[in-house]
């Protein structure tokens, strides 16, 4: 009996050594990216001739889309302000010589995918990039404090990502190639107490994508989930770029570095270490009464030091902890 105990000892220790391993050699992929698997220019173009792009007037839809056209494909930037996609788009095509063609949708509605599918018709579509989302309270909080807005988070930060996919894979499944990028978050990584709707929403795009990449990585399509912790755009109030916040050009030129290396990546070597600290942190740790005082205060005073934003949404009530709803698209 004891020897039986001493083999499923060991066997546990080495699933364990084992799994850390694997953890390891992830990570290292980061360090050594172009020596262990160089991405050729031609890449993304030879994935088609457009790349679509969601919440693509400001931020990381921005960006994505900018660096996209540089990288030489024609865009299609759907979001929900005219005036901001006509602006953007123009400079885009004025700056790489790429075509842009703008969809005005709003994500938080359910109806909008018959007009994207017809504005679609007839593309070789080549990357979707599903980068829309809302971020409904800029304070962490409790579920009952955070504002009543659930269906348009659901419809901005999940249907958005299925309906979009679903329009556009089929496609892709038909030529065996294409590339699907699904944003997610740091925040989605783990169970994530005073931002819990928010994190659940990013929680499902992770699994999502992961499980539609063993589905379709065999014909040919790569699907990779991108979990970034603090970026510098207008949903986060423009917080002050940092060794940890990045600005959105410099995280989407390094985020598309790292397409080939698996189904998941924080998007830059910065958030990469960051998780694996976090991930270090014993979960009864992390979800104690005290921990999460800290971590509420600590995320209040970093918002109120490094984003620009005006100073009375700082004196609302301590008990309401939110303010309006952030919307990325």
């Amino acid at each position: 009996m004891g020897e039986i105990q001493d083999q499923l000892l060991i066997l546990v220790g080495a699933l364990v050594c084992l799994n850390y391993l694997l953890k390891c050699v992830k990570f290292f992929k980061y360090f050594l990216l172009r020596l262990w698997n160089p991405l050729p220019k031609s890449f993304f173009r030879s994935m088609g001739e457009w790349a679509v792009i969601t919440g693509a007037g400001d931020g990381i839809g921005k960006a994505y889309s900018y660096e996209l056209a540089k990288r030489g494909l024609n865009i299609v930037m759907i979001s929900r302000t005219l005036e901001k996609l006509q602006e953007v788009a123009k400079e885009i095509e004025q700056a790489t010589g790429s075509h842009v063609k703008i969809i005005q949708a709003d994500f938080t509605k359910d109806d909008i995918y018959e007009n994207i599918k017809e504005n679609l018709q007839g593309l070789e579509i080549g990357i979707l990039v599903n980068n829309v989302g809302m971020f409904h309270n800029y304070f962490p909080c409790h579920f009952l404090n955070e504002p009543d807005e659930v269906q348009n988070l659901i419809h901005c930060n999940i249907s958005s990502v299925v309906k979009m996919t679903r329009l556009i894979l089929r496609d892709m499944e038909i030529r065996r190639k294409g590339l699907v990028l699904n944003m997610s978050s740091g925040a989605g990584l783990f169970p994530w107490p005073l931002c819990s709707l928010y994190s659940s929403t990013k929680a499902f795009v992770r699994m999502f994508s992961k499980a539609l990449q063993v589905e379709y990585k065999e014909k040919g399509i790569i699907i990779q989930v991108v979990t970034p912790y603090s970026i510098s755009t207008p949903m986060t109030k423009n917080l002050n770029p940092s060794i940890i916040t990045k600005r959105a050009d410099e995280f989407v030129k390094e985020s598309l570095d790292f397409v080939a290396t698996g189904d998941e990546t924080c998007g830059c070597l910065a958030h990469e270490i960051l998780a694996h600290l976090i991930d270090l942190v014993p979960s009864w740790i992390f979800y104690s009464d005290a921990f999460q005082n800290i971590v509420w205060t600590r995320c209040r005073n970093y918002l109120k030091q490094n984003s620009r934003i005006q100073e009375e949404i700082f004196e609302e009530e301590e008990g309401n902890g939110y303010i309006q709803q952030h919307y990325s698209g």
